[in-house]
C-alpha cells in the first residue's frame, strides 16, 4: 500500500479585500505589502518538510503567496475561491442588507456557485488529493479551503461555517491511525509562523 497523503493547506496572504471583508472570488486582487511580507515566513515554517506535490489556485494572490514562500506550484483550476456571482466585492454586512441571514455555505451565491457546485468541486479535489502519497502543499482561498476541509472529513459544506481561517495560516489534512477510512484535520488555522 502506498503512503497516505498529508495535505498542508495555506490560505493566501492578506489583500485589501480580505482586510476589508469583501468577498473575493473571480477578482484578482493582489497581495498587500503586509501580505507579501508574511509569505516568506510560511516558507520558513515549512523548510524542513519535503513535498511530493505543490499545488495552487491560478489566482495571483495564491500563486504569489506560494512563490514568495519559495515554492513553484502546479496550477489547479479547481482550487479557485468560491464564485460569489452578484455578491463579488461585497461584505457580509452588505449582502445581508439585501438578503437577511445569508450564509455562503448554506445559500451559495446568485449568478455564482451554488453550494452543490462548490461541494462537487471540493469533492473532486479531495478525491485527487487522497489518491496521492506523501506530503502535498496546497495554496488556495478561505471559503474554498473551509469547504475542502469539511468534505475531507465527510461533512457537508455547511460544516465549513465552523472552520474559521485567517490569511497566511497553515492547516493540515491527515488520517487518524494512518487509516484511509479515518480522514482527520490534524492542524487548523495555525499562525505561529507569523512574526510581527
Amino acid at each position: 500500500m502506498s503512503e497516505l497523503p498529508r495535505v498542508y493547506l495555506v490560505r493566501h496572504g492578506e489583500t485589501e479585500w480580505s482586510k476589508s471583508g469583501q468577498h473575493t472570488g473571480r477578482t484578482d486582487v493582489p497581495l498587500t505589502t503586509a501580505g507579501e511580507a508574511v509569505a516568506p515566513q510560511i516558507g520558513a515554517r515549512l523548510a524542513d518538510v519535503s513535498f511530493a506535490r505543490v499545488l495552487s489556485s491560478p489566482r495571483g494572490r495564491a500563486r504569489r503567496t506560494a512563490e514568495l514562500a519559495g515554492f513553484t506550484p502546479e496550477i489547479d483550476d479547481d482550487l479557485v475561491e468560491w464564485d460569489y456571482g452578484d455578491y463579488e466585492g461585497l461584505t457580509s454586512q452588505e449582502i445581508r442588507g439585501r438578503r437577511p441571514g445569508w450564509l455562503v455555505f448554506r445559500d451559495g451565491a446568485p449568478h455564482g456557485e451554488s453550494v452543490r457546485q462548490a461541494t462537487e468541486r471540493a469533492d473532486a479535489v479531495v478525491a485527487r488529493l487522497k489518491a496521492l502519497s506523501g506530503n502535498v502543499l496546497v495554496f488556495s482561498h478561505g471559503h474554498f479551503l473551509r469547504v475542502l476541509a469539511a468534505r475531507w472529513i465527510g461533512q457537508p459544506a455547511a460544516f465549513a461555517q465552523h472552520l474559521l481561517l485567517g490569511t497566511a495560516t497553515l492547516s493540515i489534512l491527515d488520517f487518524d491511525h494512518h487509516n484511509p477510512d479515518e480522514p482527520a484535520i490534524s492542524l487548523w488555522n495555525d499562525d505561529r509562523h507569523l512574526v510581527g
